[in-house]
C-alpha cells in the first residue's frame, strides 16, 4: 500500500495492526483512555487504508504498507525497553507472622531479597519497570510461602531449592525480544515459592473493550454489515 492509494481497500489483517499500536501506546501513557477507545472504534470501523493511518500519525509506529514500522529505537513491541533502566524503589522485603507485598509502578533492582517466616509474600511485576535487563529475585521461606507474578512475555528461570518445601519450576517459556529475564533462587523449608503469569488489569480492561467494539463493529447498521474476524481468537486469563 502506498500514500497514492488511500483509498485501497483495508483487511481484517491490517485493523488489528492498527489495534496493535494503539494498545502499546495506551501501556505506555501516549493515550487516555479515552482516546483509546475513540480511536480503537474508528479502527474496526474503518473501511479504507486511508481511513486507518490518522488513527496511528502521532504515535511511535507507523502503518505503512500493512506493516507497523517504528519510527523510535526505543519502541518495542510491548514497549520493553522504556521499562528497563533507572534507579530502583525497593531492595528487599521481609514479613514474619504477616505479609509483605511489592506491586505497582515500582523499579526492581539487580538484585532483591525477599524473606518470609510463618508468614506470606507476594512479588508482582506486571506493572513494574527493572533496574536492568536481568534481574535476580532472592527467596527465602520458613513455614511460609512467597509468590511471584510475571506478565507475559517475560522469561523466568527458577533455580532455588526446598527442604520439606520448594520451588515452583519455570515453564521455560521464550521471553519476547528485549523483554526482561527474570531469575528466582533462594531456599524454601517448610514453605514454598512460586509463579504465575498473569496480565495486568490495565491489559485485562484493554482486551474487553476491543472484544465489546468488535462486537458492537459486527452489528449490522453500525459497520456495514462487516464482521470482526473470530478465528484465531483465544481466552486470555
Amino acid at each position: 500500500m502506498t500514500d497514492e492509494l488511500p483509498d485501497l481497500r483495508a483487511s481484517d489483517a491490517d485493523r488489528e495492526q492498527v489495534a496493535a499500536i494503539l494498545r502499546d501506546a495506551l501501556a505506555e501513557g501516549r493515550l487516555a483512555m479515552e482516546e483509546f477507545d475513540e480511536r480503537l472504534t474508528a479502527t474496526y470501523q474503518a473501511r479504507t487504508v486511508g481511513a486507518l493511518r490518522p488513527l496511528v500519525a502521532d504515535l511511535p509506529q507507523t502503518f505503512e504498507g500493512g506493516v507497523p514500522q517504528t519510527r523510535s529505537a526505543g519502541s518495542g513491541a510491548l514497549g520493553w525497553r522504556e521499562r528497563i533502566g533507572g534507579e530502583p524503589t525497593s531492595r528487599r522485603a521481609f514479613a514474619f507472622w504477616g505479609g509483605f507485598s511489592r506491586k505497582g509502578r515500582w523499579t526492581v533492582p539487580r538484585t532483591f531479597t525477599a524473606g518470609v517466616f510463618q508468614a506470606g509474600g507476594q512479588i508482582d511485576l506486571r506493572d513494574a519497570n527493572f533496574e536492568a535487563g536481568e534481574v535476580t529475585l532472592r527467596c527465602f521461606a520458613l513455614m511460609g510461602g512467597v509468590e511471584v507474578v510475571v506478565p507475559p512475555g517475560v522469561e523466568v528461570q527458577v533455580t532455588g531449592w526446598g527442604f520439606m518445601g520448594g520451588f515452583e519450576p519455570d515453564d521455560s517459556a521464550p521471553g519476547d525480544p528485549g523483554a526482561p529475564r527474570v531469575k528466582v533462587t533462594g531456599f524454601a523449608m517448610m514453605g514454598g515459592v512460586g509463579f504465575r503469569r498473569k496480565l495486568s488489569k490495565m491489559e485485562k480492561q484493554r482486551i474487553k473493550l476491543e472484544r465489546e467494539r468488535r462486537s458492537e463493529s459486527a452489528l449490522p447498521g453500525e459497520s456495514g454489515g462487516r464482521e470482526a474476524p473470530e478465528r484465531g481468537r483465544k481466552e486470555l486469563g
